[in-house]
């Protein structure tokens, strides 16, 4: 059985488009591809963006690392496989 936001507690939103919170029960919250959510606090809703940041951030390096680690060459995300891009 899946609970509704609101019955976790988890009532605000990352709107990404105008950068602002929006909550669950706001008639005019934006669309779904504009949030990012829910959160429980506001304040988790305003830092949604920057904890996005740091962990794409992280997984490009620990993929930059595989990458060194399966070639045995530290640079090899820098090397670009396909032909047409010269």
């Amino acid at each position: 059985m899946s609970s509704l936001p609101e019955e976790d507690g988890m009532q605000y939103w990352f709107n990404i488009s105008t950068r602002e919170v929006e909550e669950h029960d706001d008639p005019g919250r934006a669309r779904a591809d504009s949030l990012m959510g829910p959160y429980e606090t506001r304040e988790e809703a305003q830092t949604a963006l920057d904890k996005a940041a740091q962990r794409t951030e992280a997984w490009d390096e620990q993929d930059r690392a595989d990458a060194a680690w399966e070639s045995g060459d530290p640079e090899a995300d820098d090397w670009d496989s396909n032909p047409l891009n010269g």
